[in-house]
C-alpha cells in the first residue's frame, strides 16, 4: 500500500467534504435524531463508501482509455466552468 498516496487521497477527500451538502445533510439527521447518532453515522458512512467505490470504479475504467493528464485538464476544467457558471448565477439573481 502507497502511504503517501492514501494519505493525499485522505487529506484532499476530507477537505472537500468538510462543508458541504453531504456533511450538513448528516448534521441535520443527527439533529432530528439524537437518540440514533450510531444509526446515523453508518448511514452516512455507507454512503460514501458506496460512492467512493463508484469513483474508483469509474476512474478505473475511464484510465484504461483515456491519459490521466486528459482526465486532470477535463476535471480542472469543469470545476473552472462550474465556478464561473455559479459566479454568473450570483450577479444574474442579484
Amino acid at each position: 500500500m502507497d502511504l503517501k498516496l492514501a494519505a493525499t487521497v485522505f487529506g484532499v477527500v476530507f477537505l472537500a467534504e468538510l462543508g458541504d451538502k453531504t456533511q450538513l445533510a448528516t448534521l441535520l439527521f443527527s439533529a432530528k435524531s439524537p437518540e440514533s447518532l450510531m444509526t446515523v453515522f453508518l448511514g452516512a458512512s455507507l454512503a460514501l463508501i458506496a460512492t467512493s467505490a463508484l469513483g474508483v470504479a469509474a476512474g478505473g475504467l475511464v484510465a484504461r482509455y483515456v491519459s490521466p493528464n486528459v482526465l486532470s485538464y477535463v476535471a480542472g476544467a469543469g470545476f473552472v466552468i462550474i465556478g464561473l457558471w455559479t459566479i454568473w448565477q450570483a450577479t444574474v439573481s442579484s
